[in-house]
């Protein structure tokens, strides 16, 4: 059952209510905290990047094409076009030799504002602007690595893909077979996974010394200390992931339609929530209230959270209309 996450008020008045699930887990999967049903089953959307860009990793795509800490940030990037994420993202594409015309993603407009504007004015679409390309050229890279082919590279049965479903299911503790497929926004193959196991994925990219395959601890190690490294290139300045990604004792990475997971280093915790309604604004808050019940310890980081996610809802013109509050407890063994 699923309990409710963030309240929001318009001038006093209850307006929406988001209700969604977390899910808390220690070393060996086991549970430390939830709120509503922590094996609710969902898609893990942008979540997994992380965690498909470790095949091409592991089989040596970095060393071949020369790749930068910060090209490989970029592989696991919901970027906004923001202008150092477009030069990389071409940087990428001439080390690798693919032009983004191969990319099966939709062309787009950035998402970062100003630089969706400037495109506009240049009525300028381009796939580069799309949040998923540095995904796909990470596959694609992969796959022309391996002498696979390029035009199939978004369909499950592509050996690519295979490995990714493989990889992801070790981590999670999970039978391959039992993760569910559909399609994402961009084109690629999206796995659904009860939040559980994708907690437990994310502890072991926190902890790879959690990993028992030597070759994907050491890929693990490469991806997490380049997000680390390059915050704003998994997603931009001031977005959530990039806050908490300049913590060296977090990973973290969202996905589209509410789906949120992060880990902990020193405590050993991953975590993964889900917004039933997929909403994204309330993600901050809920994220602070976490970390908050979990007696974090790292404040630069908390006040960062508290700074970029206030909770109050303004409206067009900036004025003050109303405010947003977290209400959910976690339940169960947290020490």
């Amino acid at each position: 059952m699923e309990t409710v996450l963030v309240r929001e008020y318009r001038s006093d008045l209850l307006e929406c209510v988001h209700s969604g699930h977390i899910a808390i887990v220690g070393e060996g999967g086991q549970l430390k905290g939830y709120a509503g049903d922590p094996g609710f089953v969902s898609f893990t959307r942008s979540a997994a990047k992380p965690m498909q860009a470790i095949p091409g990793i592991r089989g040596g795509i970095a060393e071949h094409y020369g790749l930068t800490p910060p090209e490989i940030a970029l592989m696991t990037a919901s970027h906004r076009g923001e202008s150092y994420h477009v030069s990389t993202l071409e940087s990428i594409s001439a080390k690798i030799g693919i032009e983004e015309s191969a990319m099966i993603c939709a062309t787009s407009y950035p998402l970062d504002r100003s630089s969706r504007e400037e495109a506009i004015r240049g009525y300028n679409k381009r796939k580069i602007y799309h949040n998923c390309s540095g995904k796909h050229m990470g596959i694609l890279s992969y796959s022309k690595l391996k002498g696979l082919p390029l035009d199939e590279y978004d369909q499950p049965s592509h050996p690519v893909q295979r490995e990714i479903i493989d990889t992801i299911a070790d981590l999670a503790n999970i039978a391959p077979e039992s993760i569910g497929l559909g399609t994402d926004g961009c084109g690629l193959p999206v796995f659904a996974l009860p939040l559980t196991a994708l907690a437990n994925a994310y502890l072991k990219m926190a902890c790879p010394d959690l990993i028992d395959d030597g070759p994907t601890r050491e890929a693990v190690k490469v991806i997490t200390s380049a997000m680390n490294a390059h915050p704003e290139m998994v997603a931009g300045h001031g977005r959530l992931d990039s806050i908490l990604l300049a913590d060296d004792n977090i990973i973290a990475k969202g996905g589209f339609k509410g789906v949120y997971c992060f880990a902990l280093r020193r405590e050993r915790l991953g975590i993964s929530f889900k917004i039933l309604d997929g909403s994204e604004e309330e993600w901050g808050l809920i994220v602070y209230s976490i970390l908050e019940q979990l007696g974090y310890s790292e404040q630069t980081t908390m006040e960062k959270l508290r700074e970029a996610f206030t909770g109050v809802i303004y409206n067009d013109g900036g004025t003050r209309v109303g405010h947003a509050e977290t209400v959910f407890k976690l339940q169960s063994n947290l020490d």
